[in-house]
C-alpha cells in the first residue's frame, strides 16, 4: 500500500504509461500527507495540447498547493527551496529528461546531482515518471537514446527510493516498499 510518513526524508517513485493514473495517485498521496504540498513541474507549455494538459492537472489538484515550475534545475530546487515541512510532487521526470536532451545538457551529471539532492533532502518527495521501455525498439537514434536514458534513470532512482510502484489502469502495483521512517 502506498503511504507517506508523517515527517522525515522519504522518496517515492511512481512509474507508468501515459494516462495510467500515476499523477492522480501522486497528487492524492501528497495532498493527504501532513505538510505543505508543493508541485514541482517540469513541463513547459509550448503548444495548446501541453497547455491543456497543464490546465487539467491544475484543476484536478485544486487549491492548497504551492507551485514551482522548473524544467531543468530539479536538484538545485530540492537543495535550496525545499524544507522538512514540504511534501513535494515532481511531475514528471521523463519531461525533465526530454528537457535535458533537447538542450544537449549532460544527462548523467544532472541525474547524479538529482540523486544526491534526493538523498540529502529532509522532505517527502513523490516522483512521477513514464515507463517507456516496454514497447518496441524505437526506429531512430534519438528515441532509442531517450528510452535508454529513461531506463537508466529509473533504475538509479528506484535504488535509492523508499517505495516504488508501477501504475496501470489507475492501480498501483508495489515494486518496492521499505519500512516507513520515523
Amino acid at each position: 500500500m502506498l503511504t507517506l510518513p508523517d515527517n522525515g526524508r522519504h522518496v517515492t517513485l511512481l512509474l507508468g504509461g501515459a494516462r495510467s493514473g500515476k499523477s492522480r495517485i501522486g497528487e492524492t498521496l501528497v495532498s493527504k500527507a501532513n505538510g505543505s504540498s508543493l508541485y514541482l513541474a517540469t513541463a513547459e507549455a509550448r503548444d495548446d495540447e501541453m497547455s491543456d494538459r497543464i490546465h487539467h492537472h491544475q484543476i484536478r489538484r485544486g487549491e492548497g498547493w504551492s507551485l514551482i515550475e522548473e524544467p531543468i534545475e530539479l536538484a538545485r530546487i530540492l537543495k535550496t527551496n525545499i524544507g522538512p515541512e514540504h511534501v513535494v510532487l515532481v511531475d514528471c521526470l521523463t519531461l525533465w529528461l526530454s528537457n535535458l536532451l533537447e538542450r544537449e545538457l549532460d544527462v548523467r551529471t544532472a541525474l547524479e546531482d538529482l540523486l544526491a539532492a534526493l538523498q540529502a533532502t529532509r522532505a517527502r518527495v513523490v516522483l512521477i515518471s513514464n515507463e517507456v521501455g516496454l514497447g518496441i525498439v524505437p526506429d531512430n537514434p534519438l528515441a532509442r537514446h531517450f528510452r535508454d536514458e529513461a531506463g537508466f534513470m529509473h533504475q538509479k532512482i528506484a535504488a535509492i527510493a523508499d517505495q516504488v510502484a508501477f501504475v496501470v489502469a489507475g492501480l498501483p502495483l508495489m515494486l518496492k516498499q521499505s519500512a516507513l521512517q520515523p
